[in-house]
C-alpha cells in the first residue's frame, strides 16, 4: 500500500458479489463519507457453481467483461486507492484462482478473497458510517450464496456472523424451474431456517432495539412496498406475505410484476423473500428498516482506516487490534515477539529499502505471531503457529493476506522445502530469511541488540555482517547461523553468505 495516498482523497471498492458486481468511488474527507461514483452490473457469478464447486466458464466470462468496464472507470488509480474483495461464489469455487488470476489482470487491481466474518464485519463499518446510531442493532445483508448477521453498537460490530444461504442459491435450488407455488416456499423457508435455527440466540430480539436490511434484496423489496404504498419502506412479516402472495399469484418469476422491481432482480427475488420471512420469522423482526450503508461503503471506510494508519495513527488499522488481540487469545510471549519483530526488521529495512509498507506490515505481523502455536504444543510450535493463522477468524485481514503471513511463520525454522513453492517470490524469501535470522539472534530469549548483525542484499547473495568480538560472545548463535547458511545453501534461493 502507497503512504504517499490521501487518506482523504478518492477511494475505491469493488465488490465482486455472487450476484452483482458494484464498484463504489467514494472520499472521506474529515472522515465524512461522500459518494463520488457508482456502477453495478448483475453478473449472476453465483449461478454459474455447479455441484462440484466449480465456477462454469460462462459465468467467468460475464464477470470478466464486468471487470474491464470497471477497469476503464478505475484508468488513473493508484493502487493503494483501490481495494477488491470478493464473497460466497470465490469462497466455495474450486477453481477459483484460476478465475482470479484472470479477473486480476481484467480489473488491474489485486482482488482478495475475504471470509464471511470479515465480509460481515465490513458491511457493518458501511451501515454504521453512513447511518450512525447509539442504539444496539442488528443488520442483516443478504446476498447471492450468503447471508450475513452482525450485531452492533455505535461504530463497534459485538457479534458478526456468515451463513452459506442467499437468494441466487435459495432461488436455483427450489424455483430453478421459475415456477412459483406454496411447497417451493415452504421447503425454501425450511431450507433458510435450518441455517439461520443455531443463531436463534446470539441474534435474539432481547439483543438489539432496531433492526436493518442492506444492499439488493432488502433494499428491492423496501422500494417494492414503498412505491406499492404498503409501507414506508420498512419490511414487515405482514408486507412480506403480500409480496409472496403476489409471485403465487404470477406463477411463474418471468410474470412477477411488482412496482419498481426491475427485470433482473424477478429470477431471485422468491429466494429473497423466502430468507426475509425465515429471518421475520424466527428473530422476531417486527420491522426491517432499509440501511443506507453496505459492503462496498464498509471496503472503503476500512481501505481510508489503513491509508490513516500508514500516516502515523497505528490504532487506525483493525489488523493491528487484531494482532493484538490474536497475542492475547493464545498467550504470546509478547517480549520475546517484540525482540524478534524489532530484529527482523532491522535486517529487512537493510536489505530491502524500497520494500511497499504493506510487505513489511506483513513481516511484523508474522513475528508477533511466529510462536501462538505453543499454546499447541512445543514439538512443531510453528507448524501449528500456521494452522492458527490460515483458520482463525482474523478481522481486516483478507484470506490471501492471512495465508501469506501463516506461510511467513510457516518458514520461521526448520528446512525450507515446506514453503518452497512461496520462495518463488524474492520478496518472500527476504522476509521469510529474516524472519529466521531473527528467530536464531533472539533464541535465548534475552535481550538482544538489533543492531549486532547487519545484513546487505547483493542480488541473490545475503550478506551477514557481524563484529568479531560479538562472534567471540556468542558462539551458540554463530553455530546457529552457519546452520543457517547450509540450510539456504541446499533448498533456498538465496545464497546466506557469513564473513570468514
Amino acid at each position: 500500500m502507497d503512504s504517499s495516498v490521501n487518506p482523504g482523497g478518492a477511494l475505491a471498492a469493488v465488490d465482486i458479489g455472487s450476484n452483482s458486481f458494484r464498484l463504489e468511488i467514494g472520499a472521506m474527507p474529515q472522515g465524512r463519507y461522500r459518494r463520488i461514483d457508482y456502477l453495478k452490473e448483475t453478473v449472476r457469478l453465483g449461478a454459474g457453481l455447479d455441484a462440484n464447486g466449480m465456477l462454469s466458464e460462462e459465468a467467468a466470462q460475464r464477470g470478466l467483461v464486468c471487470l474491464r468496464r470497471f477497469s476503464a472507470r478505475l484508468a488513473g488509480f493508484a493502487p493503494g486507492q483501490v481495494r477488491a474483495v470478493a464473497t460466497q461464489t470465490l469462497r466455495e469455487a474450486r477453481n477459483r484462482n484460476a478465475f482470479l488470476l484472470r479477473a486480476q489482470e481484467a480489473l488491474g487491481f489485486p482482488i482478495e478473497v475475504i471470509s464471511g466474518r470479515e465480509e460481515a464485519r465490513m458491511i457493518y463499518a458501511g451501515v454504521a458510517h453512513l447511518q450512525p446510531s447509539d442504539e444496539p442493532r442488528l443488520v442483516v445483508d443478504i446476498g447471492g450464496r450468503s447471508t450475513e448477521l452482525i450485531l452492533g453498537q455505535g461504530a463497534t460490530p459485538r457479534v458478526t456472523e456468515s451463513f452459506g444461504v442467499g437468494c441466487v442459491s435459495l432461488s436455483l435450488r427450489f424455483f430453478e424451474d421459475g415456477r412459483l407455488s406454496e411447497a417451493a416456499f415452504r421447503a425454501a423457508q425450511v431450507a433458510a431456517g435450518a441455517e439461520f435455527e443455531e443463531a436463534l440466540h446470539t441474534f435474539a430480539p432481547t439483543h438489539w432495539r432496531q433492526a436493518l436490511g442492506s444492499s439488493g434484496t432488502a433494499g428491492a423489496v423496501s422500494q417494492v412496498l414503498r412505491e406499492a404504498g404498503l409501507t414506508d419502506g420498512r419490511i414487515t412479516p405482514a408486507a412480506l406475505r403480500w409480496c409472496i402472495e403476489h409471485c403465487l399469484e404470477a406463477g411463474h418469476v418471468d410474470r412477477i410484476d411488482l412496482p419498481s422491481l426491475r427485470p433482473d432482480r424477478r429470477a431471485v427475488l422468491p429466494g429473497g423473500l423466502a430468507i426475509l420471512y425465515t429471518l421475520a420469522a424466527h428473530f422476531q423482526i417486527d420491522a426491517l428498516w432499509p440501511a443506507k450503508g453496505a459492503l462496498r461503503q464498509g471496503v472503503i471506510v476500512d481501505l481510508h482506516e489503513r491509508l490513516r494508519a500508514l500516516h502515523g495513527t497505528p490504532a487506525a488499522d483493525v489488523r493491528e487490534q487484531t494482532v493484538t488481540e490474536l497475542q492475547r487469545r493464545f498467550a504470546v510471549a509478547r517480549p520475546q515477539a517484540g525482540r524478534v519483530a524489532r530484529v527482523a526488521l532491522v535486517l529487512f529495512d537493510a536489505a530491502m529499502p524500497d520494500a511497499e509498507a504493506e510487505t513489511r506490515r506483513e513481516l511484523a505481523w508474522a513475528c508477533a505471531l511466529h510462536e501462538m502455536g505453543l499454546m499447541v504444543s512445543h514439538h512443531d510450535h510453528h507448524r501449528h503457529s500456521a494452522y492458527l493463522l490460515a483458520h482463525v477468524d482474523a478481522p481486516g485481514f483478507s484470506q490471501s493476506q492471512q495465508r501469506r503471513v501463516g506461510e511467513l511463520v510457516l518458514g520461521q525454522r526448520g528446512g525450507l522445502r515446506k514453503v518452497e513453492p512461496q520462495l518463488a517470490s524474492e520478496t518472500f524469501a527476504w522476509q521469510v530469511l529474516c524472519l529466521r535470522l531473527a528467530v536464531i539472534k533472539c533464541h535465548a530469549r534475552g535481550e538482544v541488540d538489533a543492531s549486532a548483525l547487519a545484513l546487505r542484499s547483493r542480488g541473490r547473495d545475503a550478506a551477514i555482517g557481524f563484529a568479531a568480538h560479538w562472534a567471540e560472545a556468542n558462539p551458540r548463535t554463530l553455530f546457529l547461523l552457519r546452520e543457517e547458511a547450509a540450510a539456504w545453501t541446499r533448498s533456498g534461493p538465496l545464497r546466506l553468505v557469513l564473513p570468514p
